[in-house]
């Protein structure tokens, strides 16, 4: 459990990092995201409260992203999502990170300042955006902290992030709130480039 909680809490560090590495995060971006998208899962048509826990509880407390809090931690990135935000992050479950060809994520975390921390900031947009604003978007190019841009493509319910590489991934669960941002759950890993 401590496990789980410790990469949790990494990933979501990861994306807040992200975050503030883009530009004051206390301003919603300019345009909505495609973090809140939405998919086949029937994402909920209003904004919830704000929960009490901050993206990284609330992503740890959910008990499948026990990888991307592994990242987040070791590229020095759990703070900055627990800050004040407020963040949009596509969070790729453990088994999105098990899609990647083997060894990728070992040679990730070999080098967490580089490569990874690209990655990680690459699933995050300043702001929050839910899936209502997302919906409206298909065709839309959205920059993430990273500073590299994810296209949104919107087909009847389901929502696809198609990154830099020109792969797509599915927006699987929508509008996880936090206290400082929302969740959006990807079914892939982003990659900014090749």
């Amino acid at each position: 459990m401590r496990r789980t909680k410790l990469a949790s809490v990494a990933a979501l560090a990861a994306a807040a990092l992200t975050l503030a590495a883009c530009g004051s995060s206390s301003e919603p971006a300019a345009t909505p995201t495609p973090s809140a998208t939405t998919s086949s899962a029937a994402p909920t048509s209003e904004e919830p409260m704000p929960a009490a826990k901050d993206i990284v509880d609330t992503a740890v407390g959910a008990g499948q992203f026990t990888t991307l809090a592994t990242a987040l931690t070791a590229a020095g990135l759990v703070d900055t999502l627990k800050g004040a935000g407020p963040f949009t992050v596509f969070a790729p479950t453990d088994d999105a990170f098990a899609k990647l060809p083997a060894g990728t994520l070992d040679t990730l975390l070999a080098d967490p300042k580089g490569a990874l921390t690209k990655i990680l900031t690459y699933h995050v947009v300043p702001g929050k955006v839910m899936a209502a604003d997302v919906v409206k978007m298909d065709g839309a190019k959205v920059k993430t902290v990273n500073g590299a841009e994810l296209t949104i493509k919107v087909s009847g319910s389901d929502v696809m992030l198609m990154d830099a590489t020109g792969a797509s991934v599915k927006v699987v669960k929508t509008d996880v709130t936090a206290s400082n941002g929302v969740i959006h759950v990807i079914d892939g890993v982003l990659l900014p480039s090749k």
